[in-house]
């Protein structure tokens, strides 16, 4: 039933977005020439006589892009989950070092690229940096909270039976904070792949994100909407496949905290 649901809820948010995209072409007055619509991406990637090569192209740029994503995601989760322990086991260490965290959120990636660039290069390594650094501030903000949200009775309980700090934050909070952190992945998807494109883009020249701006640059603007509509598409699968995740989870697992 869940599994059907998602399928659903899916399919209707797919034709919503197309139903929207057709609309807007049509209340823009988008000239044909820049504004595609469905019909020209289909064509673009199934019925051209070089749609098969278009395909190829397309799909070794999201296989690029997702890979970059997908170290981003995790160099960045990780990194939120470390921290977001630490400043759940110490308000000092949270004091120190969540001011560095909201620099990171409100300075602008493209600002703080070239930095990046020059320290850590132009391969995988920036990748990792510079999606990471999209998806660490919301995953850590909501990472915290959900440490912070377990039960004060219950780690009044461990502190009398002589339980520490770790000890509480393991057995209690870690549980309680399972809808927080998925919450976080959910949001972190998305970010992921934002960040991998802008690392594509102005470091690596690889993925989609290089794609894009250099079809825009030869005037394939078929292969723009087409790397577009991939690349949503992308992300709204791996959403669904977290939000499918999280509800299997919670349901083995987190019922208690979920109730």
């Amino acid at each position: 039933m869940k599994l059907t649901r998602a399928l659903f809820t899916g399919v209707a948010s797919l034709v919503a977005i197309v139903a929207l995209w057709m609309a807007a072409l049509v209340v823009f007055d988008v000239s044909p020439y820049v504004g595609k619509g469905p019909i020209d991406v289909w064509n673009y990637l199934f019925t051209m006589p070089a749609a098969a090569e278009n395909r190829e192209v397309l799909w070794g740029n999201l296989l690029q892009t997702l890979t970059d994503a997908s170290v981003g995601f995790v160099a960045g989760l990780v990194v939120a989950i470390l921290v977001a322990i630490l400043f759940a086991l110490s308000r000092g260490i949270e004091h120190a070092l969540m001011p560095i965290a909201m620099l990171l959120r409100s300075v602008p990636l493209v600002a703080l690229a070239p930095i990046i660039i020059l320290i850590f290069g132009r391969e995988v390594t920036v990748v990792a940096v510079m999606s990471g650094i999209v998806v660490l501030f919301p995953a850590l903000v909501n990472i915290v909270y959900g440490l912070r949200s377990a039960s004060p009775q219950i780690l009044d309980v461990v502190s009398v039976y002589g339980g520490s700090r770790w000890t509480a934050l393991r057995l209690v909070a870690m549980p309680s904070s399972l809808p927080a952190f998925f919450a976080s992945v959910r949001i972190s998807v998305p970010g992921a792949i934002t960040g991998a494109l802008l690392a594509e883009w102005l470091a690596t020249g690889n993925g989609i994100g290089y794609a894009i701006v250099s079809a825009i640059g030869r005037a394939k603007i078929n292969e723009v909407w087409a790397s577009v509509v991939a690349i949503t598409l992308a992300s709204m699968v791996l959403y669904a496949i977290a939000a499918f995740i999280e509800s299997l989870v919670l349901r083995r697992w987190g019922s208690d905290t979920v109730r």
